[in-house]
């Protein structure tokens, strides 16, 4: 399948997830996981939606997966930062958190038009 197909069922689970039908997106989700298994974007959703549950065994899981994939995106550390915080993890919450704060640097600095229209 394609990546456009993994890709619908990611948007078809997250309109789940919004409409407060969690168990159908974490369904989708891991069919879309069966389907490419790389899908850093399939694995944060269900990092997002498994802390929405208070699963945070199941979140951090997905969480790692997607950042294995994606270490420098902005939104998996901070989804880290976010699930060891409620894991009682003050140490590797602050660890993320601030590797979120410094990816977040970076892209402002390389992007300054985008700090600038945020701004006005």
């Amino acid at each position: 399948m394609s990546s456009d197909t993994v890709q619908a069922i990611i948007e078809d689970a997250t309109f789940d997830f919004t409409m407060g039908e969690n168990t159908s997106a974490i369904t989708k989700l891991k069919e879309a996981i069966k389907i490419d298994s790389q899908s850093f974007a399939a694995w944060h959703a269900l990092a997002e939606i498994q802390f929405s549950e208070r699963r945070f065994d199941e979140a951090l899981e997905a969480a790692e997966k997607a950042h294995s994939i994606n270490p420098d995106d902005v939104f998996i550390n901070t989804s880290l930062s976010r699930i060891w915080m409620e894991k009682g993890d003050k140490a590797e919450a602050e660890k993320f958190g601030a590797q979120a704060k410094i990816l977040g640097w970076k892209d402002q600095l390389a992007n300054p038009s985008k700090t600038d229209e945020n701004l006005a």
